[in-house]
């Protein structure tokens, strides 16, 4: 009976081990460039136009992939490129078609009001001061809803937020992705809607 083995070459071991390993390193450097550029990327969080809800410094995943699938939702966290030099995070409140306005503290969107959750932290409960101001989308932007291909975006932290009211309408293909999570520091670690 013959035996047959493997050919193992005429490679030292040590050169075996550090070929397995460069191949595992490539392969695992392309697939973290693969994920990083086309599935998700991180933020770091600065200043404070999101607070509560989220904290200058923390860090956040964004999910860039989301929206090629399917369409964004009012109240998204989004990041989105506001010029050549910076990227904001804010929250979606007006979707393509909506006409929106705020009266009174409340939010209007084609003609109903709409509970905004997120805000109790923000507005103390009970408090009586006038936490977003009244306005409407003509009085801003001078059009009469949300053009097609585009949202229209505040700050959770509305007295203190550049937003759609100071930068107007976000383009969809300026979107990043959606804010998932934030996973530092540790201790903040929590999932957005």
């Amino acid at each position: 009976m013959s035996e047959t083995r493997a050919s193992t070459g005429n490679r030292p071991f040590w050169m075996r081990v550090l070929w397995q390993t460069a191949k595992t390193i490539a392969v695992v450097t392309i697939l973290s460039i693969v994920v990083r550029e086309f599935l998700f990327t991180n933020y770091i969080v600065y200043g404070q136009s999101m607070m509560p809800t989220i904290h200058d410094g923390e860090r956040i995943i964004v999910d860039k992939i989301g929206y090629e699938l399917m369409e964004p939702d009012r109240f998204d966290l989004i990041i989105f490129h506001a010029d050549e030099d910076s990227d904001y995070i804010k929250r979606i409140i007006g979707l393509p078609g909506d006409e929106l306005y705020y009266e009174d503290d409340t939010l209007y969107v084609n003609g109903a009001p709409v509970e905004e959750d997120f805000l109790e932290e923000t507005r103390g409960g009970a408090s009586t001061e006038v936490f977003t101001d009244d306005f409407t989308l003509e009085n801003l932007t001078n059009e009469h809803t949300v053009p097609e291909d585009h949202v229209f975006v505040l700050g959770d932290n509305r007295k203190n937020s550049i937003d759609s009211r100071q930068i107007g309408f976000v383009p969809m293909e300026e979107i990043v992705g959606r804010a998932n999570m934030t996973f530092w520091p540790p201790q903040n670690i929590r999932f957005f809607k």
